[in-house]
């Protein structure tokens, strides 16, 4: 029965990775895609097959990537551009940190500006590139690209349109840029405001997907339904929105269909993590002497305890030491939450708990090769450069003792749901305690939070099959070398100088 039941999972598994598959790289078909570098920045031209159309300068938001754009860079490329998306310094494989102050316009957006002036300078020239060119951004890159269209315009080499998603920029004046469509999810409260605002500048009466002119400058505020800060990425109204923008500034008429990744990239991670269940069979099983449950006192002394005393302590003993933002404050913070819940769930003892070197290396390959390939082709930038490979052994100083304490306390892969949720509430709410206080280092502890959620939720159940199989030893070792690659290649590259 149950080589039936893991033959069947296996098929499911495999049907939805081909289904997957097939769809995302229908998406490619018929374009050229190229990565090449402009200086040190990391880019990628994507265009149909020996055609040229007006260039779009696509660059994403912060702790982003190339690949988190390309629902907009295939479905323009489709549609006849010529498209050329970036890395920003500090961000995927971009091999240069990030710099200055990141609080003042003169410090690290200046640096961002004149980085992306370089593409768009480095765009111009491309061959493909006729006709014009626009710029499209997401979050963090809106105010650079904002910055960057004046400067060009102001340097007599105007800008043609400006695509501002998820928008925040106090550059945006009644005059510039002359041409500018800010899309927001629904969800965006804040930012569907500052979207209708930079339209309101020119006609105080518009409303929400009205297109208004005064002047010769042009302005209209779009809405992505049912769609937050991430999903307006992937949504078919905030795709059609932008191509149509620029098919209307360029006098074109696009005929390719929309590009929707979303749905796609979805069922192939489901299908890739669901795999791997009967492929756990194989793993040796846990041995008797495995270390008694944990009772229900033990347990949530384990859950409070390193919860409320490590923010303190950790806070206190932190210095920068790493090139990147917080990653090594996270290394401290980690390293002694597990291993204060080791201490209080075991007493110092481990009880003989079985450690299998293959259930760690099935769980490190497939949560960071297998899953990782996918997910740095489809998704977001997965596979670091030299640059990153140090942050990733020093954020596995912490991340393994405190994945081996969470598969502890959350039961090896057998603990009840309710006790899963509060261990991981308990170190998400230690962790957003020690943002709070100490906000001026450790405000962007609260962007990795999302990311650690969604690594319980998938590298989690995957470590839970493990766990159950082999024991807590030996997932959590590999669930802590998983997550240290994570957030080794989630967080900006930065050096102060």
């Amino acid at each position: 029965m149950r080589l039936r039941w893991n033959a069947g999972l296996g098929l499911l598994a495999l049907v939805a990775i081909g289904l997957s598959l097939f769809s995302l790289e229908r998406g490619r078909s018929g374009l050229e895609i190229m990565q090449m570098t402009v200086g040190t920045t990391p880019v990628t031209l994507t265009q149909t097959d020996g055609d040229s159309g007006p260039l779009v300068v696509i660059a994403h938001g912060f702790a982003g990537s190339r690949q988190l754009m390309q629902a907009y860079s295939l479905t323009l490329a489709q549609a006849g551009y010529t498209v050329l998306a970036f890395d920003f310094e500090g961000h995927g494989r971009n091999p240069v940190p990030m710099s200055g102050d990141v609080t003042a316009i003169d410090g690290t957006t200046r640096l961002l500006v004149e980085e992306t002036r370089r593409v768009i300078a480095y765009g111009r020239g491309l061959p493909a590139a006729s006709g014009g060119i626009a710029l499209l951004g997401h979050s963090m890159a809106t105010d650079i690209l904002v910055r960057a269209a004046i400067a060009e315009e102001r340097e007599g080499a105007p800008v043609d349109s400006v695509v501002a998603i998820s928008m925040f920029s106090e550059a945006v004046t009644a005059q510039e840029p002359r041409r500018l469509l800010a899309i927001s999810g629904e969800w965006e409260g804040r930012l569907r405001q500052a979207a209708l605002s930079a339209v309101r500048l020119i006609e105080p009466d518009a409303r929400e997907g009205q297109t208004v002119e005064t002047n010769g400058v042009v302005r209209r505020a779009a809405v992505a339904p049912h769609v937050e800060h991430v999903g307006v990425l992937y949504s078919a109204t905030a795709l059609r929105e932008a191509r149509d923008w620029l098919d209307h500034t360029f006098g074109r008429q696009s005929e390719a269909a929309i590009v929707q990744p979303g749905l796609w990239i979805l069922l192939l991670m489901g299908g890739i993590v669901l795999l791997l269940r009967p492929l756990v069979g194989v793993l040796p099983t846990k041995t008797a002497s495995e270390p008694a449950p944990v009772s229900a006192g033990r347990f949530w002394a384990a859950a409070a305890v390193p919860a409320l005393l490590v923010p303190p302590v950790a806070t206190t003993l932190y210095v920068p030491f790493l090139p990147v933002l917080v990653a090594d404050y996270l290394m401290i913070h980690l390293a002694l939450y597990g291993l204060m819940q080791l201490l209080i769930l075991r007493g110092g003892k481990w009880n003989g708990s079985r450690f299998s070197l293959a259930a760690v290396l099935v769980l490190g390959v497939w949560g960071i090769v297998v899953f990782g390939t996918a997910m740095d082709r489809y998704a977001a930038s997965f596979m670091p450069n030299a640059e990153r490979l140090t942050i990733i052994a020093v954020l596995a100083i912490g991340t393994v003792p405190f994945m081996i304490s969470d598969s502890t306390v959350s039961g090896a892969g057998c603990g009840t749901w309710w006790r899963r949720t509060a261990a991981r509430a308990a170190i998400l709410m230690s962790l957003g305690g020690a943002a709070l206080l100490d906000p001026e280092q450790l405000m962007f502890v609260f962007i990795i939070l999302p990311v650690l959620l969604l690594f319980f939720f998938v590298h989690g159940l995957m470590g839970r099959w493990v766990a159950q199989r082999s024991g807590p030893l030996s997932a959590g070792v590999g669930l802590g070398l998983c997550l240290a690659w994570a957030l080794g290649v989630s967080f900006p590259l930065f050096s102060a100088g």
